[in-house]
């Protein structure tokens, strides 16, 4: 129902009585030219500019490293009389060395291709067989707590061991240079892949093994869909030490066996006092090392649950 109040001329050219405690009277008595509010801008950065902040920042940082190296490098080599060439040579060098790398001359003058090549092949033998045989043990050593007990001993002394200090028992067991290397490779590569995957399998949750039990699944399922899943990420981190640690080592095994390897390659360049070679092999050493190790970041963050990352 809809009721009309009429009121007398006096009355309507008063002014409205508002009430000073009615919210609806404050809003009522605000004058109806008041000016809009100004719009509020935004403090944060538009996403262009944080995109050119991200690459800036991604970019600038590692140009600053190597500057700062290049030039404590050439401060060296003006400043001394070691014999170090400056970086400018080296790099006259290495446009030299890089314009034919893979020119053969006999089986001790080869290219820095070859002897890379070499190098990668015996890491990749060495590591495949630690792999074969390190994974597989360090399952059966974190699944069995008798087999845990039975073997950490062993790990614990057989692990510090410098890598080439298993070089002679290698020369001694093959009777070459080459499965010698490779051995090397082999033992030093084994003990992350087992220790790293032990630790997996023993990080499992007590739930899932209750719930294998209740299921009544046998020990090759348990393996294959609870344990493998469970522990790649930590087997992939193995996986990735052991590949640093053998790149690192088949360098000096090969300095003691010969051949044809970027290892040899480097002393074989000592000994013709070729100093500004030896610069560059560092520099390739360090690079091949980078992208394997990039390489396998990437693995290991694709099957890496993100509970396991942080």
């Amino acid at each position: 129902m809809v009721s009309a109040v009429f009121h007398s001329p006096l009355e309507a050219s008063a002014p409205p009585v508002t009430s000073t405690h009615s919210p609806i009277g404050k809003a009522m008595s605000k004058p109806q030219t008041e000016a809009p509010a100004a719009p509020v801008v935004s403090a944060r950065p538009s996403a262009a500019s944080r995109d050119f902040r991200g690459v800036w920042m991604a970019v600038l940082p590692p140009v600053l490293g190597l500057a700062c190296l290049v030039l404590l490098w050439q401060l060296i080599a003006s400043t001394s009389n070691s014999g170090i060439p400056k970086p400018a040579e080296t790099w006259a060098q290495a446009l030299e060395v890089f314009s034919d790398p893979f020119y053969s001359e006999g089986p001790n003058d080869q290219g820095i291709g070859w002897n890379v090549l070499a190098s990668l092949q015996r890491v990749a033998i060495g590591f495949g067989l630690a792999a074969l045989v390190g994974i597989p043990a360090g399952f059966a050593i974190g699944r069995f707590e008798f087999l845990s007990r039975m073997f950490n001993p062993l790990i614990s002394l057989l692990r510090p061991v410098s890598p080439l200090a298993w070089l002679p028992i290698g020369l001694l067991v093959f009777k070459g240079a080459n499965p010698a290397a490779i051995w090397t490779i082999f033992i030093c590569s084994i003990w992350p892949m087992i220790i790293n995957t032990a630790v997996g399998v023993q990080r499992v949750p007590q739930d899932y093994m209750n719930v294998a039990r209740v299921l009544n699944l046998s020990e090759w399922k348990i393996v294959s869909k609870i344990l493998f899943p469970a522990v790649l990420p930590y087997m992939l981190t193995g996986v990735r030490l052991a590949v640093g640690t053998a790149w690192l080592v088949i360098v000096a095994a090969e300095m003691l066996t010969g051949g044809v390897g970027i290892g040899f390659w480097v002393w074989d360049e000592w000994n013709n006092l070729n100093v500004k070679n030896i610069i560059i092999a560092i520099f390739v050493i360090g690079i091949v090392g980078l992208v394997l190790e990039f390489a396998l970041i990437k693995l290991a963050t694709a099957f890496t649950f993100e509970e396991v990352k942080n």
